[in-house]
């Protein structure tokens, strides 16, 4: 059976319908529409909370749940949540609650590379289009099998840092031992299989800790388990059916996207849940590879699982080198399709510019067109207004009125540049250059055409604005 989408008008007439003006669309049906857009909750409606609407709001809430249960990790400011997915195909709306990576520390490890292991990964930090990537969690792994060694690696590891856990071991008493010092950080147990689920499911029920359930390759038995511990009140889970290189490969993310296609498509309730991918076990298998070969291994497979539908990772390797492409790949999936990426707009200094020689350069706040003109601009002594045209470039912004006239006499108001340079001149895209005219009415300074390109514009600086009479120079840092 396939799910129905859901519009306004499934969502219209369980709302107030008063039209009170209290919602930030001002009406019951943009309200409708902005819920099915996943742009508002039903929290933001104050008519809702009215114990008359209580009936309303739970079929709401039940028609608005995703087919992909969310599921939280960790406490307080630190607490992730995975799943919560809407949709198979990323054009259809949007996928939330980024996949979270976790790296790896198991209780066989020497103090110092447990710190450093966990340092590496708390300390990851990489700016990408005007935000900060991250990485999100560290997985214990009970190596020895001894229930002393893997609660003291888990002490270790909670006061070194704040970060959400993986608590793994197939032994329940293990599992009870990490447990006794964690449960109150809500970590992930890792991970109920044939034969442990019970005690598996006892010790999530007792501790709230939300709980994986692990079957290699098998969908069948995935369906099973999940059936009986749910009937335990175990509600809070999260799948891993299993992973492999090779041979193993295919498998591997077929089942992946069986399982979130019957989640989403086939509305079945048994498999909506978040999806774990575990490369880490790459390092379990036994071969001779070097462990160069088997991190590039590692990095490939986590790639495939993330754009199979992976909402939890688990790797070993924290390195920037292999995990930089991991995180960005993950990124750009889960930004949404329908708005460009963009950056804040507002005046950028450069250096240390003065303000009689150094120029006033405008671009729009379009993120790939930003961070391209940054590149080619970062060693000037400059000023740069950023402006804002909605996230489009500057060739769309010009033909979508975005970029225009008034919109360029808002920047130079509301940047404060009027007080930092005492040239009244502005250098504009060469692709906005039809509006030259237009702009100089609207701000009274002089314009002048840029290069189409940024990367001619310290050309364009040494030819054009050192022959501007009143401007006597400019020059790198």
């Amino acid at each position: 059976m396939t799910k129905k989408k859901l519009g306004p008008m499934n969502l219209y007439p369980l709302l107030p319908r008063t039209n009170c003006g209290e919602c930030l669309p001002k009406t019951c049906m943009g309200f409708a529409v902005q819920l099915c857009e996943r742009g508002l909750t039903l929290a933001q409606c104050p008519p809702l909370v009215d114990s008359k609407f209580q009936v309303n709001l739970e079929k709401l809430e039940a028609l608005l749940a995703p087919p992909v249960q969310e599921v939280a990790i960790g406490r307080g400011g630190r607490e992730i949540r995975v799943g919560g997915q809407l949709v198979i195909h990323r054009h259809e709306l949007r996928y939330f609650n980024k996949t979270a990576i976790f790296t790896t520390v198991d209780d066989t490890m020497a103090a110092d590379g447990i710190a450093n292991r966990v340092r590496e990964t708390s300390s990851f930090s990489y700016p990408y289009i005007g935000h900060t990537l991250k990485l999100d969690g560290i997985a214990i792994r009970s190596i020895s099998g001894d229930a002393d060694s893997f609660q003291k690696t888990v002490e270790t590891v909670k006061g070194l840092t704040e970060m959400p856990l993986v608590l793994w071991s197939p032994d329940p008493g293990v599992m009870a031992a990490g447990l006794e010092v964690a449960e109150d950080k809500r970590p992930l147990i890792y991970a109920a299989d044939e034969s442990n689920w019970e005690q598996m499911a006892e010790l999530a029920s007792r501790s709230g800790c939300p709980l994986a359930v692990h079957a290699d390759g098998n969908v069948g038995t995935i369906r099973s388990l999940i059936s009986a511990i749910s009937d335990r009140g175990v509600k809070n889970l999260l799948i891993d059916p299993g992973c492999g290189f090779g041979e193993a490969l295919p498998r591997s993310l077929d089942n992946m996207t069986m399982i979130r296609t019957s989640a989403i498509s086939g509305d079945d309730s048994l498999l909506g849940h978040p999806l774990i991918g575990s490369p880490v076990t790459l390092w379990d298998q036994g071969n001779s590879l070097p462990d160069e070969s088997i991190r590039w291994m590692e990095s490939c497979l986590a790639s495939m699982m993330t754009i199979r539908y992976a909402d939890l990772m688990i790797i070993r390797d924290p390195s920037m080198w292999s995990t930089l492409p991991l995180v960005v790949l993950i990124d750009n999936l889960y930004n949404d399709p329908r708005k460009p990426v963009s950056v804040e707009p507002g005046l950028r200094i450069f250096g240390t510019p003065d303000p009689v020689t150094s120029p006033v350069l405008i671009t729009s706040n379009f993120a790939l067109t930003y961070y391209t003109v940054l590149s080619d601009i970062e060693k000037l002594n400059c000023y740069l207004l950023v402006a804002d045209t909605e996230g489009l470039s500057v060739d769309s912004a010009v033909a979508g009125r975005k970029f225009n006239a008034q919109k360029v006499a808002d920047i130079i108001s509301s940047s404060g540049i009027s007080e930092k340079v005492s040239h009244r001149t502005l250098i504009i895209p060469g692709l906005a250059a039809r509006l030259k005219g237009d702009i100089e009415d609207a701000i009274k300074w002089d314009v002048m055409v840029g290069p189409r390109d940024s990367a001619g514009i310290p050309g364009y600086l040494r030819e054009k604005w050192e022959g501007v009479d009143h401007k006597p120079g400019w020059s790198y840092r």
